[in-house]
Parts: structure tokens; C-alpha cells; sequence
């Protein structure tokens, strides 16, 4: 029995499965570049698109905000203003604090001698609300001398079974008393200024301490065209150089318990140590605690590299090998 043979292709069958071989690849590379035209397009639409500008505007906007209500300038920019630096106080110069550094703490002895000069000086005029007597204790003073110092200061308390106000001594928890009643009282006793409570004084002035050591050693008598109006007190740190309070350190003022020289810069150096203390009392614990995370999140990490590197490593270093089975011999 024959076989029917297919009849032989023409050629002009075979050009056209040529060209349509060729064809092909072409509009795959062409389905290929629109597709990658397509997806520039949309990245450069959403790069120039409203939202996105808005977003980007606004995040840059509230970063320096942000920055500006944290440190007050922004960097490599000048702060304009329309005073003098007369009219805005000399900037004081820098001191080397004992507790400045990123691992230094207060000195605690200064801190006791720095209760001293505000009791014996400050507390005239200036209150210290927010300072209770037992946060002194461990700080500057045992338990007992602080008892003894509150004991000092009477306080009202009361009603008792009569139902009247009464005096006794102060306890740990009650605050340091303030020097007047109100703030009326203040202001009639020193010619109408206010004396600032000082809490907080540190923290609330440009400069913290360098700039209140300065203004109690920076009393000197006004230069030539200067004039003071009576009643006030020439300092060029203080703004507008007029201050209310006189000069209050004096060599000799104030008799140390453990002997150290009684100088006047010794004295603003006690004070403003003390005064940084009522201000930050958290500063050596949150240090403390700041070198003890460092060191716990350091160690947390090395762990984890270790980790890293001793699970991936037998995956990134392995080496894979193909054999191709050997075709059979017959």
C-alpha cells in the first residue's frame, strides 16, 4: 500500500514562515519598551504630581518648625533681630562645668554649698517653688540635717479640733517658703521688680549657667556715656544693661563648713551648681541610665550581626553544582 507523500513546500511559503520568525521577536522587544516607557511615565507623573509636592512641602516645612522650636535657629543662618547687642545683653562666655560632660555628674559637695549661699543670700529675695526639703536628701544633706532645716520654717496647717489654722514646723514634704506672701508683697519690697522664683531659672535663660554666673560676677560701673537710672544697677550681661538686684556676692559673704576659700566667683560657681541641680534633679540618673541603654543596645546589636552572619553565612557561601546525567551507551 503507497503512502501519500505531503507535496513540497513553495517558496514563497517559506519566506513568509521566514519573515513571520523574524517578526515576531520584534514585537515582543516593542511590547517590552512600552511597557518600560509605561512605568517611567507613571513614576514621573507621581514625582511631578500635586499631592506628592504637597507632601514633600509640607514634610520640609515641619521638620524646620520643628528644628526652630527645639534649639531656637536654624543652622548656618543668622539670627536677625532689631536690637543692639546692647539692647540684648553680652553673650557670656563659655565655663568648663564639672557636669557638662556626657559622663560627668553634678558635684554634690558644691551642691551643698550652693544651698548654702541660697540660703544665706538668694532666699532674701528669690523662692525656690518647686524644690521640697526631702528632695535634698542624698543629694546635698542626710535625712536628719534636712529634718532639722525644715524644722527651722513654721508652716500653717490646720484646721485642728477647733477648726483654727495653726503653726508647726516644716516637714520633708513640705517646699522650701517662699520670702513674701505674694507677688504684691514682692514688688512693693523691691521698688516695684519681681524677683524671679529660680526653679527653673537655669533652663528658662539663654546661655543656662554660664549666663547667670556672668551676671553675678559681671557688676561693674557703667562706661563713659552710659547713664543708670537710680535705683538700678549697671551689668552688661543682663539685657538693656539695667538690672534691678545689686551686686549680692562678696568676697568673705558666706563661711563654708568644709573650709573651701569663700571668693565671690566661688560663691556664683556653688550657686549656679546648686541652681542647675533644682532645675534638671533627674540629670546624673538620666545619664545613668542613658550610658546603660548605650551599652545594652550596643551589645543587643553585635549579638545580632553574629547572628546574621553565622546563620547566612553556610547559605551565601555554598556552592551549587550541576551534574548532567551521562546520556546511556548502548
Amino acid at each position: 500500500m503507497l503512502s501519500r507523500v505531503p507535496p513540497p513546500l513553495r517558496a514563497s511559503t517559506l519566506l513568509a514562515c521566514s519573515r513571520n520568525a523574524v517578526a515576531a521577536p520584534g514585537k515582543r522587544s516593542i511590547g517590552a519598551r512600552m511597557a518600560s516607557t509605561s512605568s517611567s511615565e507613571a513614576t514621573a507623573s507621581f514625582l511631578t504630581s500635586r499631592a506628592t509636592l504637597a507632601s514633600a512641602t509640607a514634610f520640609t516645612v515641619g521638620t524646620i518648625a520643628w528644628y526652630t522650636h527645639l534649639y531656637g535657629t536654624l543652622p548656618f543662618v543668622g539670627e536677625i533681630s532689631a536690637n543692639s547687642p546692647a539692647e540684648e545683653g553680652l553673650h557670656p562666655p563659655k565655663y568648663p562645668w564639672s557636669h557638662s560632660g556626657f559622663f560627668d555628674t553634678f558635684d554634690h559637695a558644691s551642691i551643698r554649698r550652693g544651698y548654702q549661699v541660697y540660703k544665706e543670700v538668694c532666699a532674701a529675695c528669690h523662692s525656690l517653688d518647686r524644690i521640697a526639703w526631702r528632695n535634698l536628701v542624698g543629694v546635698s544633706h542626710t535625712a536628719t540635717e534636712v529634718k532639722a532645716l525644715a524644722e527651722e520654717h513654721e508652716y500653717p496647717d490646720g484646721p485642728n479640733d477647733q477648726g483654727e489654722m495653726f503653726q508647726r514646723p516644716g516637714k520633708l514634704s513640705d517646699y522650701l517658703p517662699a520670702p513674701y506672701p505674694n507677688e504684691e508683697a514682692a514688688r512693693a519690697s523691691n521698688g516695684g521688680a519681681l524677683p524671679p522664683d529660680l526653679s527653673l531659672i537655669i533652663k528658662a535663660r539663654h546661655g543656662g549657667c554660664d549666663y547667670v554666673f556672668s551676671l553675678l560676677t559681671g557688676y561693674v560701673d557703667p562706661p563713659a556715656g552710659v547713664e543708670i537710672r537710680e535705683g538700678l544697677n549697671y551689668n552688661p550681661y543682663f539685657p538693656g544693661g539695667a538690672i534691678a538686684m545689686a551686686r549680692v556676692l562678696f568676697d568673705g559673704l558666706v563661711e563654708y563648713d568644709d573650709g573651701t576659700p569663700g571668693t565671690t566667683s566661688q560663691y556664683a560657681k556653688d550657686v549656679v551648681t546648686f541652681l542647675n541641680w533644682a532645675a534638671e534633679p533627674e540629670h546624673d540618673e538620666r545619664k545613668k541610665i542613658g550610658l546603660q541603654a548605650t551599652i545594652l543596645m550596643s551589645s543587643l546589636v553585635l549579638l545580632s550581626l553574629y547572628a546574621k552572619r553565622f546563620k547566612w553565612t553556610p547559605l551565601k557561601s555554598r556552592k551549587i553544582v550541576y551534574n548532567p546525567p551521562k546520556p546511556k551507551q548502548h
